[in-house]
């Protein structure tokens, strides 16, 4: 059975940093685009950011371009979110996610192109 299982969320001040995690098991995702995608109340599911299989190429939405960091340990079938600068605008339930296709080199920020994904994980970022 595949999982993603994303940790490291929670409360924090504006300003502050987190580290997101998000952890595969059942199966590789080495050869795999993975993502980072986040829903706030009341608004629609959002592209964060995504890494390319080989991490040669990242990919980030403007509002956190300069913030955050994705990265990926392949050896670990994990990928991460280093999260910076925090602000109230930033609070969602953030969600990894692994593409459909293998050794997509521009990582795509479509959600229909991505087939698994993690329960998500909450983040509040207090002003």
């Amino acid at each position: 059975q595949v999982q993603l299982v994303e940790s490291g969320g929670g409360l924090a001040q504006a300003g502050a940093s987190l580290r997101l995690s998000c952890a595969a098991s059942g199966r590789s995702f080495s050869a795999y685009v993975m993502g980072w995608f986040r829903q706030a109340p009341g608004k629609e599911r959002e592209f964060v950011a995504a890494v390319s299989w080989s991490s040669s190429t990242t990919r980030y939405t403007d509002s956190v371009k300069g913030r955050f960091t994705i990265s990926r340990d392949n050896a670990k079938n994990t990928v991460y979110l280093q999260m910076n600068s925090l602000t109230p605008e930033d609070s969602a339930v953030y969600h990894c996610a692994a593409d459909k296709s293998q050794y997509r080199y521009y990582p795509t920020t479509d959600p229909d192109d991505y087939e698994y994904w993690g329960q998500g994980t909450h983040i509040t970022v207090s002003s």
